[in-house]
């Protein structure tokens, strides 16, 4: 059986052939087809004042991305605004601050498409303002992250996105965009006297009013300042040190290992999700006798996409929504892809043919074994059959 990504392929080149007599959906098409070969399309959108264009500074431009800063998603937007959001990019980063009615309704709307709604796997939540979550304290992205380890589990929040992830939006910028001068400028602040200095620190009302503290402010702003001269007096006592530690202090490590865990290193995965809901619309939009074929074809791939259960199992057992045993967790994790989607990597051992081989076998036996013990719950077993159908594709090499 050939992967995702190729049956959708093939199925792409069908309609297009079958539609090419439509100038419109061939042109359609043909991008879906490009698509194929560009990096990820990665949307970051969220409402007003977000922090939408700061984030997109701090990840910065990467090869494996194509970052594309959203128009602010205003309270009531118009009918289809969410749907084209998700058609135009193949992951949307959905910035929030608490999570109220809006933000899943919103998240919500992201899944209207009929594919989406049969794959919801390509959003994260992003708590962006963090710092503000956790008061502004040098500890207030470790707060925010707590918020977010409790929105992963939640019932209503936790099935409409890959993950919850909380990161200080402007300190981060300003981490990614260091550079001499910002080092030298909160060295001198940082070797004041901390009884001077912490009265300063208390609001911004008090720290600002020099020229080069207002320049501050706005970087990286209050929370970003007392983080950096507390790393300061910790002893990051270069541009390099301290930029690496803000980066990692502010969230954006993380952010972007979950951007590579769910987005980067499934990339087929998910521009054939696009390229699907491509598909889906020119076949409901110029629907004709002679296409029922590829109808039929498009409901075939997306009741086998067994990659989208893998990654739904994924985001399910790191958010704890779905629970193994503590020795069978990681080891589904691993087999899933959660730790690397290559053959070795999934199954822990070296590239070879044999080796896979035979890793591959005793997975599946070990974890049919586990599906047919009667200890095991119902969720359980569902989790550990999708883990053996992915045993079996190593297997077989699909």
């Amino acid at each position: 059986m050939r992967g995702l990504a190729d049956r959708t392929w093939s199925l792409l080149n069908q309609v297009l052939d079958a539609y090419s007599d439509s100038p419109r959906a061939t042109h359609w098409l043909r991008g879906h087809l490009a698509r194929f070969s560009e990096p990820v399309r990665l949307a970051v959108a969220g409402p007003p004042g977000s922090g939408r264009t700061t984030l997109v500074t701090a990840l910065g431009q990467q090869p494996e991305l194509n970052l594309l800063d959203a128009p602010p998603i205003e309270a009531d937007p118009e009918p289809g605004a969410m749907e084209r959001l998700c058609m135009e990019s193949d992951a949307v980063l959905y910035l929030m601050g608490h999570p109220h009615n809006a933000d899943l309704a919103f998240l919500r709307a992201m899944q209207d498409h009929p594919v989406a709604r049969a794959a919801p796997v390509a959003s994260l939540a992003v708590l962006a303002r963090a710092d503000e979550l956790g008061g502004g304290r040098v500890d207030a992205v470790v707060s925010a992250r707590q918020v977010a380890r409790r929105y992963r589990r939640d019932a209503e929040l936790g099935p409409l996105c890959q993950d919850v992830v909380a990161v200080a939006g402007l300190a981060a910028s300003a981490a990614q965009t260091f550079g001499e001068a910002d080092f030298e400028t909160l060295a001198a602040l940082a070797s004041v006297p901390k009884e001077e200095l912490e009265p300063l620190l208390l609001s911004v009302d008090r720290f600002a009013g020099e020229p080069a503290r207002e320049e501050l402010l706005s970087r990286f702003g209050l929370f970003g300042v007392r983080l950096a001269t507390m790393l300061l007096r910790r002893g990051a006592d270069t541009p390099a040190a301290l930029a690496t530690q803000l980066l990692q202090r502010t969230g954006l490590t993380e952010l972007r290992e979950a951007i590579g865990l769910y987005f980067t290193d499934r990339a087929p995965v998910l521009k054939a999700r696009s390229a699907l809901m491509g598909i889906e619309v020119v076949l409901r939009m110029e629907p004709r006798p002679a296409a029922a074929p590829l109808v039929a074809e498009l409901e075939r791939i997306l009741a086998g996409a067994h990659e989208f259960r893998e990654l739904r199992l994924l985001s399910a057992l790191r958010a704890g929504r779905a629970r193994l045993p503590d020795e069978l967790r990681e080891e589904a994790i691993r087999l899933i892809g959660g730790h690397g989607s290559d053959p070795g990597a999934r199954l822990g051992v070296g590239a070879s043919g044999p080796e896979v081989a035979d890793a591959a076998a005793g997975a599946v036996r070990l974890w049919r074994e586990y599906a047919e013990n009667p200890v095991l719950g119902a969720a359980e077993r569902r989790a550990a059959s999708v883990v053996i159908r992915s045993c079996e594709g190593l297997l077989t090499g699909h």
